[in-house]
């Protein structure tokens, strides 16, 4: 039987948010930011506009980021950002969408059951939702059913999820509050200390951006606000020093893999050494982070195809399992309906 309401995945990140609807792909793809109007209240853009005008708004106009750490920080900011993006992906169709939303594997209860309600206030129809590592590994290709252990780490905007996978489901994880928007502020704050150069987090990301796809012998022109005088400043920063920013924060990526692999079955564990690690995640492609990972760990390590979109992706292909708990949750209904006539019956006697 064909489905009326539409099935929609979605990949709530701290940074950015992605949007699949069924039969139609990826419709959405903007940063997670919002701009309000202080004084009324209003929405004044989302997204990709809000992005344009971060640090460069006037007093009244406050931009901002409603996740962090991939978790809601503000919940209002939250569905009114859900809502916008969700009219823009269905144009605003009468039938409420069921939604399928990725979420950090350390989200406690709370945290879920926030991202339940802000999913329901902003038109959902029903809402599930899918741990991150295993939406990424799906996306990513990996098979879930294999028994061996498969190593799959998802580095967002906001945290890195690293799992362990094995017969279809995570058998250990971890998520830690790092990801892209901390090496942008580290490479923020490594200009600032070194250089005495005051930059902006976005230019701070176009910078870890040339230096992922750069040569490491290459250097980027960067241009600031100079701390002593206030003036503009233009330093040529070499590439090996973007590196030497953010080392310390990928090096706790590395420390929370092995946590996890100290955990893990030996079994498994034997498994995680002789296929490689899988990258996942937009933070994927950072400068040195593949490399030290295998330095470190000794172990092969794997970026997959397309990695900022492996968690849509994978959280697309479980749409799927929305029509099978759809079942299981009306035959539960009808197995609860018919207790309570047989009960009912059973009093009349």
């Amino acid at each position: 039987m064909a489905r009326l309401r539409r099935a929609i995945a979605i990949d709530l990140g701290t940074s950015s948010v992605l949007i699949y609807v069924n039969n139609k792909g990826i419709v959405v793809e903007e940063p997670s930011v919002i701009a309000l109007d202080e004084l009324t209240g209003d929405i004044l853009a989302v997204g990709n506009e809000a992005k344009k005008i971060v640090g460069r708004s006037a007093g009244n106009v406050k931009t901002v980021m409603p996740l962090k750490d991939g978790v809601i920080a503000d919940f209002e900011a939250t569905e009114r950002m859900l809502k916008y993006f969700l009219e823009k992906a269905t144009n605003k169709s009468l039938l409420k969408p069921d939604l399928l939303i990725c979420a950090p594997s350390r989200s406690s209860q709370v945290e879920k059951r926030a991202l339940l309600q802000a999913s329901d206030n902003a038109g959902a129809h029903r809402t599930y939702l899918i741990e991150e590592g295993l939406a990424s590994a799906i996306g990513a290709g990996v098979d879930i059913a294999d028994p061996l252990g498969s190593l799959v780490i998802d580095v967002g905007g906001g945290t890195t999820d690293i799992a362990v996978i094995s017969m279809g489901q995570i058998i250990t994880s971890s998520s830690i509050p790092v990801g892209g928007l901390i090496f942008d502020r580290a490479i923020k704050d490594f200009l600032r200390q070194r250089y005495g150069i005051l930059i902006g987090e976005i230019k701070a990301e176009d910078i870890k951006i040339a230096a992922s796809s750069g040569s490491s012998e290459g250097s980027i022109e960067v241009t600031g606000r100079s701390i002593t005088n206030g003036l503009a400043q233009k330093i040529y920063l070499p590439i090996g020093e973007v590196f030497e920013a953010i080392r310390e924060n990928i090096d706790l990526i590395i420390s929370s893999i092995e946590e996890v692999i100290e955990v893990t079955a030996p079994e498994l564990v034997s498994d995680i050494y002789e296929r490689p690690a899988i990258l996942t995640g937009g933070g994927a492609l950072t400068l040195g982070l593949a490399k030290r990972i295998k330095e470190k760990l000794k172990i092969d390590v794997e970026i997959s195809e397309n990695p900022s979109e492996c968690v849509i992706i994978g959280t697309a292909k479980a749409l799927n399992w929305i029509d099978s708990l759809d079942e299981e949750r009306n035959e539960a209904i009808k197995d609860k309906q018919k207790e309570m006539e047989t009960k009912e019956k059973l009093r009349r006697r």
